[in-house]
């Protein structure tokens, strides 16, 4: 019997007489083909696939965390600027108080000391030129003549202070600004708030704007005439006053309108009683006292930042409780207060009016001296060899022209003051005077234009008492 082996990989087939039959399970195959396994996949060990992972989770994360830190960090601080910030969406009274904006120049006073209300218009240059704040152009604006009335004038110079019975008069002047104008509302409420009644406009006819004069002030003696040193003629310097108390002259002052005086805040340190002043204005020696009628103090104001020690902020107010009469005598009058933009520099000429007593007579007996002086620059006036750093912004210094006329070495609260394009201009007032006739020793003066904001306000807020 012939036999034909085939070979499967599981079973064993046998051919027997021609058929196929399943032969048993034990037979031995003759030849058995081993197949070499396949090879199991080479890994790289240099960089596990594993640990490139974890290193980029972990700089994921640093980066998250840090972006995370700087986030609250910077919310830190923009929370606590908004917190520690009275006027994030505001403007700030100047006392740590906020209003909104829309409340700026709105005729309403809401700052406490009425600071949103005290700056919205100002007179610019010796031409007294209108100027108000345009809350929705965010500037200053000129004000256009046309549609402009005496009555619109005198609300101007309410805003300032003034009171209605002070009034001069408009005026008016070429402009060749671009920069837009305000214009008064046709058919408008005029007793409305003077603001109210103006609309920004990009044209005025001819150009022609306002200027103001809310009170008649800066006409007096030509000072090519005035002597040097010498006792002042009677009229010659029509604003200056003596504040006395108990019959005695203790200070000096300069009428800046009907209703105001300025002079130093030291010298009501120790008397700020306003029943014990009298004002006397118009004389220029102790007769002037006799012949002349006391006007009484209703309110005495020294600024709130008077210090005594270093002098600085050296100014008080006295309102009088009636008006004087500066059209009834040709030796009373006002000095003008420095307009915006009317600077005063070096060397500008200007001119004291102290009252001075000899060495033998009383304060009772002092008479008005006049002497020209000249500005000089604030790095002297502060050297060691003159005043050492003492003299801050709120001041400036003046050295007589000619030395040893002596007429600074007592009086306090006298003003200072230049002529310029015509009119007198008060720029300071007398707060140290001891050897001010001494080469090193200028006199010392407090900046009235510093304080132009600070007077207006106190007016504004005691105009009608």
């Amino acid at each position: 019997m012939t036999t034909d082996l085939y070979l499967d990989s599981s079973r064993c087939f046998i051919h027997e007489d021609g058929e196929w039959k399943h032969g048993q399970e034990d037979v031995k195959p003759q030849y058995v083909h081993h197949m070499a396994p396949t090879p199991p996949p080479e890994f790289s060990h240099s960089v596990p696939p594993k640990k490139d992972a974890n290193q980029r989770c972990a700089s994921f994360t640093v980066t998250v965390v840090l972006s995370l830190m700087l986030l609250l960090l910077v919310t830190g601080i923009l929370l606590g600027y908004y917190f520690s910030s009275s006027c994030v969406h505001g403007r700030q009274c100047g006392d740590g108080s906020c209003v909104w904006e829309y409340q700026w120049c709105d005729g309403v006073m809401d700052c406490p000391a009425g600071q949103d209300e005290a700056h919205c218009v100002r007179l610019r240059g010796s031409s007294f030129l209108l100027q108000m704040y345009s809350a929705e152009t965010k500037s200053w604006k000129s004000v256009c003549t046309h549609g402009w009335t005496e009555q619109q004038g005198k609300a101007s110079c309410r805003t300032f202070g003034y009171s209605r019975d002070t009034y001069f008069k408009s005026g008016q002047q070429r402009t060749d600004t671009d920069d837009g104008f305000l214009i008064v509302k046709s058919g408008f409420n005029p007793d409305a708030f003077i603001l109210h009644q103006l609309v920004p406009s990009k044209f005025c006819p001819n150009n022609s704007v306002v200027t103001l004069r809310c009170t008649d002030c800066g006409s007096g003696v030509n000072s090519s005439t005035a002597s040097r040193g010498q006792q002042a003629s009677l009229g010659s310097w029509p604003w200056q006053v003596s504040l006395q108390v108990s019959g005695s002259h203790r200070c000096g002052g300069a009428i800046i309108s009907p209703y105001w005086i300025v002079t130093a805040a030291h010298c009501m340190a120790r008397d700020s009683n306003p029943g014990d002043w009298a004002v006397y204005a118009g004389i220029v020696d102790p007769l002037g006292s006799l012949f002349n009628p006391a006007h009484t103090v209703s309110h005495i104001i020294a600024h709130e930042g008077f210090n005594r020690l270093t002098r600085t902020n050296d100014i008080a107010l006295m309102r009088l409780t009636k008006a004087l009469d500066l059209t009834g005598s040709r030796n009373i009058g006002a000095v003008c207060l420095p307009d915006v933009g009317l600077n005063f520099t070096v060397p500008q000429k200007g001119w004291i009016t102290p009252f001075v007593r000899t060495a033998n007579e009383d304060a009772a007996s002092a008479h008005l001296m006049e002497a020209q002086v000249s500005l000089i620059d604030d790095a002297e006036c502060n050297s060691f060899s003159a005043y050492n750093g003492k003299i801050s912004r709120d001041m400036f210094c003046a050295r007589e022209m000619e030395a040893g006329t002596n007429t600074c070495q007592t009086d306090s609260g006298g003003p200072l003051v230049s002529l310029k394009d015509g009119l007198w201009w008060l720029e300071g007032d007398i707060i140290w005077g001891e050897h001010c006739a001494e080469k090193s020793k200028p006199g010392v003066f407090g900046n009235v234009t510093y304080f132009l904001d600070w007077i207006h306000l106190q007016m504004k807020m005691h105009q009608d008492e």
